[in-house]
């Protein structure tokens, strides 16, 4: 794969998320009853960003959570030596009923970690609401699922792939489109 083009550099994320903490802030009518969920691995590292970014601007903390949908995707796919599925596990300090849930992923593509997600968290409890916020929307969904809060729209080519690096997982910081 070749890189095309850098899209979102540092800079360009930080801003992002700081957009995306206010209009969370803003449609929400402030942050209570309200909980962060980020899917693993990327959207866990967003979701913590946003938490704090929502901190910075309304001087309370929202809970944050972590979800793992590793049983509930339908692209199961096997990654130990025993070829059972690697699970993580998630972690949700808060009963999520009737809250309003925030999910948050890196990349929005298909629609089908979204949807797995919100069986993942519908499993977990029954919140008041589900809203989802995203990074990147790059078209392309196969399921009726759209983002409430995006970062950037970019359009792609289905011979094209978004990726998504954060300093906590690839110690680099950028959003790229490389060419398959």
């Amino acid at each position: 794969m070749a890189e095309k083009a850098v899209v979102l550099d540092n800079q360009g994320i930080r801003r992002a998320l700081t957009r995306i903490a206010h209009e969370i802030i803003e449609r929400n009518k402030g942050i209570e009853d309200s909980v962060i969920v980020g899917i693993r691995t990327r959207g866990i590292y967003i979701a913590q960003r946003l938490a704090e970014r929502i901190r910075e601007i309304e001087g309370a903390d929202i809970p944050v959570g972590e979800l793992d949908i590793t049983l509930y995707r339908d692209d199961l796919t096997k990654k130990t030596d025993d070829q059972e599925p690697e699970v993580k596990g998630s972690d949700i300090p808060v009963d999520i009923s009737n809250k309003k849930v925030i999910l948050v992923d890196d990349v929005l593509y298909t629609g089908r970690t979204v949807r797995a997600a919100m069986d993942a968290l519908i499993d977990i409890g029954r919140p008041a609401t589900i809203q989802l916020a995203v990074l990147v929307d790059r078209g392309h969904r196969e399921l009726p699922i759209r983002a409430d809060f995006v970062g950037k729209n970019i359009p792609t080519s289905s011979s094209e792939r978004i990726v998504v690096e954060l300093q906590e997982v690839d110690e680099e910081e950028r959003v790229s489109i490389f060419e398959k």
